[in-house]
């Protein structure tokens, strides 16, 4: 196996250990859709969330019972009726809903039962009528009223897996049908869970499928990353009626309700749920609530992950070697980019003689390099210089000239460095030289 690919994989591992750390201990609700539990794909997701269970992590499921409700309608004749996406429940067919939900759940905690998890299904939410709108008596359609947070508490703590299925009773003891998405989102709420999973049988979204508003960020295989949900809403104008949206309102709703985030992903593939959870670049789409990306200044614990992305640079010659000593001695220099407290890029800001100052120790995972980075840290960098009084910034680089030329710098020679600098140039190294006017604007993209 080729060295490259065996870092790759301890990366990976690195990462993965890095997330089980942090999420141990946190609660995940996940909101599975009927098409995925009928999935040939819904064994292994069992198992992965029986792997989630077992590395401490509290599991708390919500399954769709969509299919299963409309084919047990459908079996006793029994007519369907919808106002856009929302079912009209009527009294008579109660029964029959709630047959076909706790069918469903049941199906979702024998599978856990496999791995040797406890689940529990539970009658935890109380529900009311969602009523009379627009004309239309919804009927036994319900709303979440509340979430008995207690009762599930204690069930997380006896190391069981709860199961909402969607019915909910009023005080009277009358049942309810409840829109799992709204269930779920509810429910993340209410326990105040890290993180919201939507699990469908909708393609993963991306470009040129949807269109896509400013502040959205795409990936370059066209994948729709990551949205605010200010920017849900932005999405949504310009995609009236695509499938997938409600997942997306969701997804925006929670998070405005204080999950920090939530992840909509295409059921169907594979281990999704494992690949989302523990790689900063998943698989799905994310709407987040707080500050997933920043910058910010270096930290002494960061130093033995920026010596790590700065390696493979240094063994090609792209970086001048550093020491731990020389980036601690020098650490108020130093900018990161960090995502979930994950750092994957690094740059410094050196002051200089003659209102110059000096960019070194650029450097960037390669595998986030798509999310435009390095172009990030030079922004932040330039505008930190400019407000410590400098005029102009520099480089000196060997293999990158085209990378900072793209960015607005210019060609220089020795004699456009500071007084300092020009005794320390290593002619042997010949760097080229490139120097920018730090009131020019960087784009971040």
């Amino acid at each position: 196996m080729a060295a490259s690919d065996i870092r790759e994989q301890v990366d990976l591992i690195r990462e993965a250990f890095a997330y089980t750390e942090r999420f141990r201990g946190s609660t995940f609700v996940i909101r599975i859709s009927n098409e995925i539990i009928d999935h040939p794909n819904f064994p292994q997701h069992a198992r992965d969330l029986a792997l989630l269970h077992n590395a401490g992590i509290r599991i708390v499921i919500v399954p769709g019972a969509r299919k299963k409700i409309d084919e047990v309608l459908d079996r006793y004749n029994v007519k369907k009726h919808f106002v856009g996406d929302i079912r009209v429940s009527d009294p008579e067919s109660m029964d029959l809903i709630k047959m076909a939900a706790f069918d469903v759940a049941h199906r979702v905690m024998t599978a856990l039962s496999g791995h040797k998890i406890t689940a529990v299904i539970g009658n935890w939410v109380r529900a009311r009528s969602r009523g009379v709108l627009d004309g239309t008596d919804y009927g036994r359609t319900g709303l979440v009223d509340r979430v008995r947070v207690e009762a599930v508490a204690r069930s997380l703590e006896q190391g069981h897996v709860p199961i909402f299925p969607c019915v909910g009773h009023n005080d009277s003891g009358d049942p309810f049908n409840l829109s799992s998405d709204e269930l779920a989102g509810t429910v993340a709420g209410s326990l105040n869970a890290k993180k919201l999973f939507l699990l469908s049988a909708d393609p993963v979204m991306s470009t040129p499928d949807w269109q896509v508003p400013e502040g959205v960020q795409i990936l370059e295989d066209g994948r729709i990353f990551r949205m605010t949900p200010a920017g849900v809403s932005d999405f949504i104008k310009l995609n009236p009626g695509k499938p997938g949206l409600t997942a997306l309102n969701t997804a925006a709703a929670a998070c405005r309700e204080g999950i920090s985030r939530a992840h909509i992903l295409d059921g169907r593939q594979a281990g999704v749920l494992l690949k989302e959870i523990f790689s900063n670049l998943g698989m799905g789409t994310m709407v987040f609530a707080d500050a997933y990306e920043r910058l910010r200044p270096m930290e002494s614990s960061d130093v033995p992950g920026i010596l790590e992305i700065m390696q493979p640079l240094i063994a090609e010659g792209i970086l001048v070697e550093r020491s731990r000593e020389e980036l601690e001695s020098t650490q108020s220099d130093y900018w990161v980019y960090a995502m979930d407290g994950v750092v994957h890029g690094c740059a410094a800001l050196h002051p200089g003689d003659e209102q110059i100052a000096e960019i070194t120790s650029v450097a960037v995972d390669p595998r986030y390099a798509q999310l435009g980075i390095g172009a990030k840290l030079i922004a932040r960098l330039s505008e930190k210089a400019a407000d410590e009084g400098f005029r102009k910034i520099f480089v000196l680089t060997t293999r990158t000239a085209d990378w900072f030329l793209a960015r607005g710098f210019k060609e220089g020679t020795v004699a456009d460095l500071p007084a300092e600098r020009r005794e320390d140039y290593d002619l042997k190294r010949n760097s080229r030289v490139l120097i920018r006017n730090i009131d020019m604007d960087i784009s971040t993209g």
